[in-house]
């Protein structure tokens, strides 16, 4: 990416970018917009597999820009995939552990050499502004390397034992972690490269072998990332990528009795149904689910309150409220209630809403038309039960007009019984609410059966009595840079608790890639 040293793109400190990352976007962005419409094949054992029926990707800045078209995939399509990564497993998952290392670095590498083609894609059909689209992208070489570094940290996970007690013979015991075997990984829209990306990494650099399903809205973005394994010598048959509808090839997938372990990342509903189905095969299976959140932020009379309203803005507003950490309820002791509030309708009135393409846009459309009339009927909700300070309405004049772009919206005196207090709205909306102390803003903080994300605003000792007291996987506290938002691989591990999430580790850390093999215990008796 880029080389100047004294900078590295993360999620906290992409506000103020080099100037070499706009101008090499914008040439990306130039180019690609001269090569749209493009039709893109499935991978199933290293064939281009193309099919009778497909479906074409619009992007959501303009559902008339055609993006490209992609295989409208069925089951038999799905049932190939995963035999053709049976027959690549015993290869793949016998190779030395720092043999697909190696592979996995350089395509990792070869991912980072097309950063911002990658990026240009994800602005067009996502909607993210172009750094948050870099972020995606760069996330995603970084969780490939963060699962190369936690295996060779482990050395391959095989861990002497101790000697069995017996008089005449020499007993060898070891412990080693291996592959499952056929992996699915489902990703979403909302971060197509590193929601792929880094589940895909991770189950490959463990010895499993793949079959990747995107959503069928961002299908684009992670047929560049499987073109990019491919690109780093990824032996055929160890990654197979599938499109297509969830009605048919997800579901055949998540059916599948021969798919030994799945990752998924996506709503709760969509998430649970996954779970009870997958559960339902010969025996217990792995699952690892991230299924969103209605995350806190928490700010005490002792707040910094420029801090805390920079915070939750760029939490709430950040992808268009598109984010599973995205910050959706404000919790503000009495003593700093109006002040906030003043400030963050500020702020956020100051938010430039537009073409994602351009380099000050900061809020893009949201992805679909659905997620646009979900806008607009959360919106009339609120209305009716309390106050929209700033917002509140979709654009419909201009060339803002053809897609789906929605103001970012300030809610106030919403009875705290009302249920888009529990409900994940996905959306640019965030509410605000006065607490007489901050035991009540922890009660409410905790009360909803997400655990993802939370933050905090307030005193050093304070600060301790949060972490001690919410129940959420990634928590931050006094942070301008996101109040909920912004966890990168290495620095703060993500997923959640509760109902946003399955596994209990997270993603990014010293335990996550250790999901992805389960436990040999190997005993070798010899006599003396």
């Amino acid at each position: 990416m880029a080389k100047e040293k004294s900078f590295k793109l993360t999620y906290a400190t992409m506000f103020n970018p080099p100037e070499e990352l706009h101008s090499r976007f914008s040439e990306a962005m130039d180019q690609l917009k001269g090569d749209l419409g493009r039709e893109f094949p499935m991978i199933i054992d290293g064939v281009e597999r193309f099919v009778d029926e497909k479906f074409a990707e619009y992007s959501p800045i303009n559902p008339e820009m055609h993006l490209a078209t992609f295989q409208k995939g069925a089951s038999k399509d799905a049932e190939d995939a995963i035999a053709a990564a049976r027959e690549a497993f015993p290869c793949w998952s016998r190779m030395n552990w720092d043999e697909r290392v190696y592979l996995m670095r350089k395509a990792a590498d070869i991912i980072d050499q097309r950063l911002f083609e990658i990026s240009a894609v994800v602005t067009l059909e996502v909607g993210k502004n172009r750094m948050e689209a870099l972020g995606d992208v760069a996330e995603t070489s970084e969780l490939i390397r963060h699962a190369c570094s936690q295996m060779e940290a482990n050395k391959g996970y095989r861990v002497k034992m101790g000697k069995d007690p017996l008089p005449g013979f020499d007993a060898t015991n070891q412990s080693i972690l291996k592959p499952y075997g056929v992996w699915v990984v489902i990703s979403p829209f909302n971060f197509p490269a590193a929601l792929t990306g880094g589940p895909a990494g991770a189950a490959l650099v463990a010895g499993n072998t793949l079959v990747i399903k995107p959503a069928s809205v961002t299908t684009w973005t992670t047929a560049l990332l499987v073109d990019c394994m491919r690109q780093a010598g990824i032996p055929d048959g160890v990654v197979n990528f599938v499109s297509g509808p969830g009605s048919t090839v997800g579901k055949a997938l998540v059916e599948s009795k021969a798919v030994d372990g799945l990752t998924f990342t996506g709503s709760f509903d969509v998430g649970m149904g996954i779970y009870r189905t997958f559960a339902e095969g010969d025996y217990v299976r792995p699952v690892i689910l991230e299924l969103g959140g209605k995350n806190p932020a928490i700010v005490s009379n002792n707040a910094d309150i420029e801090d805390a309203a920079v915070g939750i803005v760029r939490s709430a507003f950040g992808l268009q409220g598109q984010k599973c950490s995205a910050c959706s309820r404000v919790f503000a002791e009495t003593g700093v209630y109006e002040a906030l509030v003043k400030r963050v309708v500020a702020l956020t009135e100051k938010l430039i809403v537009g073409d994602p393409v351009e380099r000050d846009t900061y809020m893009g459309p949201v992805v679909t038309r659905s997620a646009y009339q979900d806008f607009q009927d959360f919106c009339a909700e609120i209305k009716q039960a309390g106050k929209v300070l700033t917002g509140g309405e979709v654009i419909t004049e201009g060339d803002l007009g053809k897609g789906y772009f929605c103001q970012p919206t300030i809610a106030v005196n919403v009875p705290i019984e009302h249920r888009l207090w529990q409900h994940e709205m996905f959306l640019p909306i965030t509410m605000i609410h006065p607490v007489a102390d901050l035991d009540e803003a922890m009660q409410l903080a905790n009360s909803t059966k997400y655990g993802l994300t939370a933050g905090f605003y307030g005193s050093e000792d304070e600060t301790g009595w949060f972490f001690d007291n919410i129940k959420a996987g990634v928590v931050y506290a006094n942070r301008p840079q996101g109040a909920t938002t912004g966890a990168w691989p290495g620095y703060q591990p993500f997923g959640g608790w509760k109902g946003s999430g399955a596994s209990g580790k997270n993603a990014g850390g010293p335990y996550y890639l250790s999901l992805y093999m389960h436990e040999q215990s190997q005993t070798h008796i010899r006599r003396d």
